[in-house]
């Protein structure tokens, strides 16, 4: 992958976009390093560059102001419609989280081959962040996302069988090794839950 202006465009346009974010946890990091670090993981798995600058900015409908049709103006339809088949649609304040998330996994199902790269990938650079974040702080975790640990679990395990069923890329052997190890480090969080 190649270096380029198209990706530098997308690399200022998610640092403003997300500019006042910052990711959960005991440090606050910005949260353009989680798109960022999304990007790189894209990048060591395909040369299109569309794909890596959907990357950049695969939570920009999501988490911004920023529109669908200036996202397809700014970079183009490949880009946009990548975003767009993995961006959560809005749901009413009455759907619970699983609701939501299972909405989620029907886009996934109808997503491109690239559009599921670039939600492994994430779902990779989230699952690495929390392993990390919180390895020595369970009650931290418990605090930030406790209520849904197991029902977290659950939906990776849906995104990995619709990954492992209709991604044909080498993402998927970093991505069942990493869930592995989350679903490892959950069950110690759930243990020490139980022992307290």
């Amino acid at each position: 992958m190649h270096y380029s202006y198209r990706i530098e465009q997308a690399i200022r346009a998610a640092a403003i976009l997300h500019k006042d974010q910052v990711r959960k946890g005991e440090v606050p990091y910005p949260y353009v390093t989680h798109v960022f670090g999304v990007a790189m993981i894209v990048a060591d798995y395909t040369e299109k560059e569309d794909v890596v600058i959907a990357a950049l900015l695969h939570d920009t409908l999501e988490d911004t102001d920023y529109t669908e049709a200036e996202l397809n103006e700014d970079f183009g339809h490949t880009v946009a419609e990548i975003v767009r088949s993995i961006t959560r649609i809005e749901t009413n304040e009455t759907e619970s989280w699983l609701e939501t998330k299972k909405k989620y996994l029907k886009q996934l199902k109808a997503a491109s081959e690239d559009a599921l790269l670039v939600a492994a990938a994430d779902k990779i650079h989230n699952m690495r962040s929390m392993v990390e974040s919180y390895y020595e702080n369970h009650e931290r975790l418990i605090a930030d996302f406790g209520n849904f640990l197991e029902d977290r679990v659950l939906m990776y395990q849906e995104m990995s069988n619709i990954f492992n069923r209709s991604l044909n890329n080498a993402i998927l052997s970093e991505f069942n090794h990493v869930f592995e190890e989350f679903k490892t480090f959950i069950t110690e969080v759930e243990r020490s839950r139980e022992a307290h």
